[in-house]
């Protein structure tokens, strides 16, 4: 029972698909929704909820992430998302575990395959992971995706849904400057009418903390230009969102095309790639630098990769921390910088 990977079903396709979904619970199931924690992610899990609502026994939703970035702690508190962190689950405990906006491979704190439903916009691997897979690596936003769900189940949603999945796809499109389809448009003028307004300007305006601004003043003083590609790499950091914040910061500047932060979280090495350039592929560039040591891909726009601090340091004998940054800028390869002389259309 599995959905295309690649599928661009309108809504008016969707009841079938509905319906073989939701024909996959009964009323005894008690559901684990997995995800790594961002908007798009918990936009999209509190609409597989509601899909789910007197449907099932019960729904808990678990993130794999730490919440710490102050924008999604306030999009939880202010929309009222029910979630508990993977610690404190014992997926064995559920009869069903789904997976919104991410797939196993993403990162190994999810648990192993199988699962029952993985619905994604990520690329798939080629392995089916799940009874029932749709994944669409096309569209801007596992949110729009959701979206047409809900709307396939005629369900009215709640002003406080819509905001969420709508804050969901606005962040993962970033207001629709990276690539994203016709569909993704449609799910947001859907989603406007019916969100806050005012709520989605203060969950976008709590961005940053006081000590969020340290990070932010080391990488402006030691950043690395090649071109218009930039590198900075921040040592030790307390946390990825720190590394996710700096990265979005500097592919605002007019000059940077693309841009990898790195730091070191934990005994983990994080990498965080954006990119601007149509020549580029961001996911592609993480795979290649870090797939073989630990979870690296994403999008051409936006990718991450995360690796044990031991698997780089085992590559590297005699690797000090002081030239870490300088054997990850060397790992990653940002393709030739020079200015090229464009194709004619």
């Amino acid at each position: 029972m599995s959905a295309p990977k690649n599928s661009s079903a309108k809504p008016r396709g969707l009841s079938a698909r509905v319906k073989k979904l939701l024909g996959m619970f009964n009323g005894d199931d008690h559901v684990l929704i997995l995800i790594a924690a961002d908007p798009d992610a918990l936009g999209s899990a509190l609409a597989f909820k509601r899909l789910l609502w007197r449907r099932v026994a019960g729904v808990t939703i678990a993130s794999i992430s730490e919440i710490s970035r102050p924008d999604n702690q306030a999009m939880i508190r202010l929309l009222q998302i029910p979630m508990e962190p993977i610690e404190k689950i014992d997926p064995r405990a559920f009869s069903k575990k789904v997976m919104v906006d991410s797939q196993p491979h993403h990162s190994p704190r999810f648990p192993e395959p199988p699962y029952d439903v993985i619905i994604d916009h990520h690329p798939p691997i080629d392995k089916q992971q799940a009874e029932y897979e749709d994944i669409r690596p096309t569209y801007g936003a596992t949110s729009s995706i959701l979206t047409e769900y809900l709307q396939g189940a005629r369900i009215n949603l709640s002003q406080r849904l819509a905001t969420a999945l709508l804050y969901g796809i606005k962040t993962d499109t970033d207001s629709f400057g990276r690539p994203a389809l016709q569909e993704d448009i449609k799910a947001f003028q859907f989603l406007y009418a019916k969100a806050s307004q005012s709520t989605l300007r203060k969950i976008e305006f709590s961005e940053m903390r006081i000590e969020d601004l340290q990070p932010l003043q080391d990488a402006l003083k030691s950043f690395v230009m090649r071109g218009h590609r930039l590198f900075v790499h921040l040592g030790q950091v307390a946390s990825a969102d720190n590394l996710v914040q700096i990265a979005d910061f500097f592919l605002r500047v007019a000059t940077v095309d693309a841009c990898a932060v790195s730091g070191v979280v934990g005994q983990k090495v994080v990498v965080i790639f954006r990119n601007a350039a149509p020549r580029l592929n961001a996911g592609k560039m993480a795979q290649k630098a870090f797939g073989r040591l630990g979870a690296a891909g994403g999008h051409r726009a936006m990718a991450r990769a995360e690796v044990p601090l031991t698997a780089i340091m085992s590559q590297f004998p005699g690797l000090d921390h002081d030239k870490l940054g300088l054997r990850i800028r060397q790992m990653i390869q940002f393709p030739n910088a020079q200015k090229r002389t464009p194709r004619p259309e």
